[in-house]
């Protein structure tokens, strides 16, 4: 019986296994849960552009930095600030959510002034950059103390 449960348990080790390998080979999400789930990833044409949002903010000890957007520095994540973009730019307070994360979460830092959404854009030609990314504005917002 022992011998038996452990032939078992190998053979379904092995199916699993190619069945994974089958999936990583075809990449295809279809395949899931045996193969890639790529629905946080894209494939980018070789002569598009890639669009990377951002924050950076003016601090009152006179520096401008990249807003860490993660639960740990500002509390928000990025993705949060990607698909809240276009509501952002029509109501640029709520950027003050950001800056009080910040600073909630690091006392001892210095403190946010002004906020910019930003979106940087990477041209690809070839499937190589052509360039430094370019960054557009989308909103500023001024920090209420």
């Amino acid at each position: 019986m022992r011998t038996e449960l452990r032939i078992a348990r190998v053979v379904v080790a092995v199916v699993g296994l190619v069945l994974l390998v089958n999936g990583s080979v075809r990449g295809t999400d279809d395949l899931w849960p045996f193969g890639p789930m790529s629905q946080y990833s894209m494939v980018v044409a070789d002569d598009e552009s890639i669009v990377f949002t951002r924050i950076s903010a003016v601090t009152d000890a006179g520096p401008t930095v990249d807003v860490p957007l993660n639960i740990e520095g500002a509390g928000v994540a990025r993705a949060e600030i990607e698909a809240r973009a276009g509501e952002i730019v029509k109501d640029p307070s709520l950027l003050q959510q950001v800056a009080d994360g910040w600073a909630r979460k690091h006392p001892d830092k210095p403190k946010y002034v002004t906020l910019l959404l930003i979106q940087d854009t990477t041209t690809l030609v070839g499937g190589r950059v052509s360039g430094p990314p370019v960054p557009r504005i989308l909103t500023t917002w001024k920090v209420r103390r």
